[in-house]
């Protein structure tokens, strides 16, 4: 694997942690613009995969035929907290396909507003299937099939119509041959892909250009506007995503998965990224991600000011001292 520095941790001033990585940016042609690390990378795309697992449902009418608006349709892509208005637009998609929660399979957790968050749940919590971060995914999951007269108990089976379906048009979104992808089981235990780093941002990218794109247009335009409009539902209270979203004013369309990935498209630019910092660290994943939107000139000097949080550059301990700082060590390089 050729993987590279990408951000370094130093206690008093001498270097404690090392995060490697690779990075893509791609253009809507697929053109390569700028990568650090191998930009062909083939890593799990994880949640970054959602918008793109709704194509079929989308190409088939499925939002006109149910009714979903932006709301709905940002929930599709979601990888949410679990929060009172998540668990609410999910209740509503299930409603308007005439099923219950209880036909999601994509298991129960405890919402991530209190793991992502590292708070402590109340006293007596009840949650279920709707508080599972990818309930709103598996929600559209469900919806093809009623739409279809597909089984559904076995939605999520890689051989079920859906997931073929879906594997076709992520292949297609990704520029592709389908038989190629190599296939894992997510979190939601639902199929996901490992893509090559290139490839999942020349899928941001088409999905970011909305309209613009020869195939998917209709669709990529419903789904990036939707997840822009709607940054609260994708991710939730004090998440990256939100955050991202709201300082691109409408521009740029995020969507981070598990254990390191992040995709990030520019609709202006017709430009995405996809990074993967290989030992999945959260803190060392944003810093890079703001760092890279930086040396590709997407930040004016709000959005750095917006964003600098999430760079984390000093390291505060319990007490609230300085103990250490976390810094950049890349520099993205243009293909020759």
């Amino acid at each position: 694997m050729n993987l590279v520095p990408l951000i370094e941790l130093s206690r008093g001033g001498t270097p404690e942690c090392l995060h490697l990585g690779a990075v893509a940016v791609v253009n809507t042609r697929g053109q390569l613009l700028a990568q650090a690390g191998d930009p062909h990378w083939l890593t799990f795309s994880r949640s970054t995969l959602k918008a793109l697992q709704a194509l079929p449902f989308m190409e088939a009418g499925g939002a006109a035929q149910f009714g979903f608006g932006p709301q709905q349709l940002a929930m599709l892509c979601a990888s949410h907290n679990g929060e009172d208005m998540h668990v609410a637009q999910t209740q509503t998609m299930l409603e308007k396909t005439g099923l219950t929660y209880k036909a999601l399979r994509c298991g129960c957790h405890v919402p991530g507003l209190f793991t992502l968050l590292d708070q402590a749940p109340p006293a007596g919590l009840q949650f279920d299937e709707r508080h599972n971060n990818c309930s709103g995914k598996h929600a559209g999951f469900l919806a093809y099939c009623v739409q279809h007269g597909l089984s559904l108990d076995d939605y999520i089976d890689p051989g079920h119509p859906l997931q073929q379906a879906i594997r076709r048009d992520v292949a297609r979104a990704v520029g592709m041959d389908a038989n190629d992808f190599k296939m894992g089981l997510d979190g939601c235990s639902a199929p996901n892909y490992a893509l090559p780093l290139d490839r999942l941002a020349y899928g941001y990218a088409r999905l970011a250009s909305g309209a613009r794109d020869a195939e998917f247009g209709q669709s990529f335009a419903a789904l990036s506007e939707a997840m822009t409009a709607h940054p609260d539902l994708v991710s939730g209270t004090k998440r990256n995503d939100l955050a991202f979203m709201q300082a691109g004013r409408g521009d740029w369309v995020s969507k981070v998965g598990a254990d390191g990935v992040q995709v990030v498209g520019s609709t202006s630019r017709g430009e995405a990224f996809a990074i993967k910092v290989i030992d999945g660290n959260k803190p060392a994943l944003f810093a890079a991600s703001v760092e890279v939107m930086d040396q590709l000139g997407w930040l004016d000097e709000a959005q750095r000011a917006e964003l600098a949080a999430w760079r984390a550059p000093t390291l505060v301990n319990a007490r609230g001292l300085t103990v250490g700082a976390r810094r950049p060590v890349f520099q993205l390089q243009r293909p020759v």
